[in-house]
């Protein structure tokens, strides 16, 4: 590990050196860890996994990183590739669409323990991904998994530790946090001069305004994101779309821009072609839909436009607000809702608390208190919790005290 952080370019934050050591500890007890990994865009999430994986490998162990989307696998690889490869701990890369004999090579590296480090896609979780002695499973951005496919991966070994990252922690996340199955380390310091996102919601009638400001910021060099909910128009639903919205937006209000388009139908080549033509500066607005939710770090980015944002979670909002204000220039979130009747006030308590703070632990306490922690031991995400009495927010001081008491009893 001494290797590993002499190599890094940065000194540690506090909240870093803090986090290695918890999770370091954890690692030589003999009970599986459980621990939630907590820290906004930037605050070194990634440093930290590394430490822990190093240190499974040294052990003899075997390590497996699994992401929700093939941009995010590929950024990890690429990462984890350049800092552990000199120590002699490269990654292999697992997902879908690899060509059968490459994929039938790794698959025995695994099985026999030859490759001691895996990234990759859901494609972890197949039946015929089998490990030789799996000691640590590193679940990145875990609200876009199911709690059933976590524990899929977690399960093809009797006792792999199992360390999950998040920006946001979803409802039930935190609700386990407080019932004490999930330990949770906090990163809460980011780097020096990195500036607050501020965030504004706003009505479909200042939509000209906006974009007004959107051709501002190009003017002065920046690039700017506009998500949309959708790919394409449907009769069934009102919503915007971004296929529509990049033929308006290109002919119209920002005409004379460089405007491209990104969603989840093009191949894994037409994605990765229109990232590295944003992220090199040859577009200056990319029309998007969720899938640069994670994966995407351009710091010349300032702009995060969100339409129909009252279809959207804060834990998806809070990520996708995370992809501007990357660099040392002030960043901002637009919200323009539009609201049907009938809907109840929800979606602003939501989009509200988001203008409110950027904080995700924050965050995470509004939507738990929105949306209910769900069934803490199932599969459901939200709803009503299944207590009488206890409400999570109110008697969390009261929960950690049981916890703490429950803890020493078993340890007499």
């Amino acid at each position: 590990m001494p290797a590993l952080l002499a190599s890094r370019e940065f000194e540690l934050t506090v909240a870093q050196k803090t986090a290695i050591a918890e999770i370091s500890a954890d690692l030589e007890r003999v009970e599986p860890m459980r621990r939630l990994l907590h820290g906004d865009v930037g605050s070194g999430k990634t440093l930290v996994a590394l430490c822990a994986a190093l240190q499974a490998m040294e052990a003899g162990l075997q390590v497996a990183v699994m992401a929700p989307t093939e941009i995010l696998a590929d950024q990890h690889f690429y990462t984890w590739q350049r800092l552990l490869a000199p120590l002699g701990f490269g990654p292999v890369l697992l997902k879908g669409g690899r060509r059968a004999a490459v994929r039938r090579e790794l698959l025995t590296g695994l099985q026999s323990g030859g490759l001691p480090l895996v990234v990759g896609t859901h494609a972890l979780l197949q039946e015929d991904v089998v490990f030789s002695r799996l000691g640590l499973v590193v679940v990145d951005e875990q609200h876009r998994f199911g709690v059933a496919q976590r524990e899929q991966l977690t399960q093809k070994s009797a006792h792999a530790h199992t360390l999950v990252m998040t920006a946001t922690p979803i409802p039930r996340s935190l609700a386990l946090s407080l019932y004490g199955d999930l330990e949770v380390s906090v990163l809460d310091e980011l780097p020096p001069g990195r500036l607050p996102v501020r965030t504004a919601l706003r009505t479909p009638d200042r939509r000209e305004r906006i974009f007004a400001f959107v051709a501002e910021q190009v003017a002065a060099g920046r690039q700017t994101y506009v998500v949309y909910p959708t790919i394409e128009e449907s009769e069934e639903s009102e919503l915007l779309s971004a296929e529509t919205a990049y033929d308006e937006l290109s002919k119209g209000a920002l005409s004379g821009l460089r405007v491209e388009l990104i969603h989840g139908r093009l191949s894994t080549e037409e994605k990765r072609s229109t990232m590295a033509r944003f992220a090199a500066g040859e577009t200056d607005v990319l029309i998007a839909t969720t899938v640069i939710e994670v994966g995407v770090d351009v710091a010349n980015a300032t702009v995060m436009v969100i339409e129909h944002a009252e279809r959207f979670g804060l834990a998806q909002l809070h990520q996708l607000r995370g992809r501007v204000g990357r660099g040392t220039e002030a960043g901002y979130c637009i919200l323009v809702a539009y609201p049907l009747e009938g809907e109840g006030q929800l979606w602003r308590q939501r989009l509200e608390a988001l203008c409110a703070t950027n904080d995700g632990f924050e965050l995470a306490r509004t939507d738990l208190d929105l949306r209910g922690p769900g069934q803490l031991l199932g599969t459901r995400q939200a709803g009503l919790p299944e207590l009488r009495i206890a409400h999570l927010l109110r008697d969390e001081d009261l929960l950690e005290t049981a916890r703490a008491a429950a803890w020493q009893d078993e340890g007499e």
